[in-house]
């Protein structure tokens, strides 16, 4: 009885001296850090930005109103990080987790923005962020709901809905419309930025082997510099120093825009679900206990319903930040935490964000369509963890068909009313998360063996009918005879 809570303090005390960057209570030096901080940071800056920018441009913000917009984002993301990594009571999913404003809300931020401004955004985010605390507080009675089959379905959506985006960055821009996408000088620098990483991550060693992605982003940096790719404009106009606001924007609150923010914040639930899963068995070969995933949907919840007082958007985890934890099991959380440091220092400093984003897009999406991919790997890992039986293959095989079918094909859905379609047209992990759960609770639970027994009961009962069928037509063969 005695030596457990000896052995539990010693464990404790050698986590609290560790020097890993794979023990995630491990503090290694500051220069073996900041590369792999860096690379956290460049990974999902573009993803912390491009939500304001896409928002601003729907709401017809102003430009000071756009650049508030950006700059509370990074600041509230690298806040949002930091928080979960270390965590309040019972706030925080203490896991090798990046937080900060999402994708997964666009299209919804899209929609609500259209009709009722940022005002209505920040009155349906507060009530949506409240939901999610809810949905965070009851997550431990209903995890049963969540198996692997349907953790494992959302996280391989996640990556492959992320594909696009990489190949529109490589092609020079996320806007398809832009003079200049699909120029070849981009899809040079991104395949040079792209081949770099791989020889990193495949021949490197020590750390610029666990740094590939910011090593292939300097390659690709540098090369971009000599093609003239790079503007610093953006760094010439900001300023040094820029304090957040209390209130930048008023709220208002429409029950259509309430109503469909509530549902992608449950929706988005489910994600972080997946992240979070993604993160500790691709980055720590263990399942998600129910203590980090209550933490982090509270965390989330808690920090999405802050945010909305001081002008930030919606926050969630980073797919892509969860592919380079998979890809280098790189787990410490000092590693993360610089990179939030960064992102806040980047937030109260404008001049320094802009610097960030003078990165041009196909050095991001060469650096992170291999994240992408890894994304979707640990997906396929989930599943596996569950018997691929004829039940889970249709629970999956039906949740990516539908998912992507309605992706790749918008206009099936058109005839649909303006909430349902802008909620389930714009992201493919919505759809899938629908119909995963849905069918995962819905269809009788049955493992291989039962399977095994169910066609062996058919191949018996066939086999008894045509026995039976075999001595009938005997019978009858030998009455004949006996007539005649």
């Amino acid at each position: 009885m005695s030596d457990a809570p000896a052995s539990s303090t010693e464990h404790k005390r050698i986590d609290e001296k560790s020097t890993s960057l794979f023990d995630f209570y491990g503090k290694p030096k500051f220069l073996k850090v900041l590369p792999l901080s860096l690379q956290h940071l460049l990974a999902m800056i573009a993803g912390v930005i491009t939500p304001p920018i896409i928002v601003a441009g729907v709401v017809g913000a102003s430009v000071e109103e756009k650049l508030l917009l950006i700059q509370i984002a990074v600041l509230a993301s690298g806040v949002c990080t930091v928080f979960h990594l270390y965590g309040v009571w019972k706030f925080g999913a203490r896991l090798p987790a990046i937080f900060g404003v999402g994708f997964a809300y666009v299209p919804t931020l899209v929609a609500v923005g259209a009709q009722y401004g940022i005002e209505g955004i920040l009155g349906a985010q507060l009530i949506g962020g409240m939901t999610m605390v809810v949905v965070g507080y009851f997550i431990q009675y209903i995890r049963h709901l969540f198996p692997p089959v349907v953790a494992g379905t959302v996280v391989l959506v996640i990556g492959l809905s992320l594909y696009d985006i990489a190949i529109r960055y490589m092609a020079g821009s996320g806007n398809v419309n832009a003079s200049d996408f699909g120029d070849p000088i981009n899809w040079i620098v991104a395949v040079v930025t792209l081949l770099t990483v791989l020889i990193a991550a495949q021949f490197g060693k020590g750390v610029v082997k666990l740094s590939a992605i910011i090593v292939g982003i300097v390659v690709g940096y540098l090369l971009s510099l000599s093609l003239g790719l790079v503007s610093f404009e953006n760094v010439t106009n900001a300023s040094w120093v820029a304090v957040p606001q209390v209130m930048p924007f008023k709220m208002e609150f429409h029950t259509a825009a309430i109503a469909s923010m509530v549902v992608i914040c449950i929706i988005n639930s489910v994600q972080t679900i997946g992240d979070l899963s993604a993160t500790t068995v691709g980055g720590m070969n263990r399942e998600l206990k129910t203590k980090e995933l209550t933490g982090g949907l509270l965390g989330n919840g808690l920090t999405t319903t802050i945010s909305s007082f001081f002008g930030a958007l919606p926050t969630s985890t980073f797919s892509q930040n969860v592919g380079i934890v998979a890809m280098t099991k790189v787990i410490s959380r000092y590693v993360l935490a610089l990179a939030g440091i960064f992102m806040i220092l980047a937030g109260l400093s404008p001049k320094f964000g802009a610097m960030i984003t003078t990165i041009p897009y196909p050095v991001l999406g060469g650096a992170t369509i291999t994240v992408f991919g890894m994304i979707t790997m640990t997906g396929i890992q989930l599943l596996v963890k569950d018997e691929m039986s004829a039940r889970n293959m249709t629970i999956v095989g039906l949740s990516l068909a539908l998912s992507l079918g309605i992706a790749a094909e918008p206009s099936a859905i058109e005839q649909f009313p303006a909430v349902l379609r802008d909620l389930i047209g714009g992201a493919p992990i919505v759809v899938a998360a629908i119909t995963a759960f849905t069918l995962n609770i819905v269809l009788p639970k049955k493992s291989l063996s039962d399977e095994a027994k169910e066609r062996e009961k058919i191949a018996n009962e066939d086999k008894a009918t045509e026995e039976a069928a075999h001595s009938q037509r005997n019978h009858l063969d030998q009455r004949s005879v006996h007539a005649d």
